[in-house]
């Protein structure tokens, strides 16, 4: 079973990270030579996003603690659910 994605808003600590950072993309590609998926895009919090150099793109795993789960309603469970069809979840 695969790991559900946390909803936007969202707010964690990565790994050997100190700096909350508040998620606001998901299943994002960095267009490289070989592109890469990422399962989210974050900036700091509280100060949102300010620039390119300070927006993080990680994996789940990536994530050591969950400080707060973001806003859940109906969309964002459709979204899961079509997440979960495709397989990229």
């Amino acid at each position: 079973m695969s790991q559900r994605l946390l909803p936007n808003g969202s707010i964690v600590i990565l790994k050997e990270g100190k700096k909350k950072l508040v998620i606001y993309g998901r299943k994002q590609i960095l267009a490289l030579e070989e592109p890469q998926m990422f399962d989210y895009l974050a900036c700091p919090y509280p100060e949102g996003y300010v620039s390119p150099e300070f927006a993080y793109l990680f994996n789940h795993e990536d994530i050591q603690d969950i400080v707060f789960i973001g806003y859940q309603d109906e969309d964002e469970e459709q979204f899961q659910v079509v997440m979960a069809e495709t397989g990229t979840a």
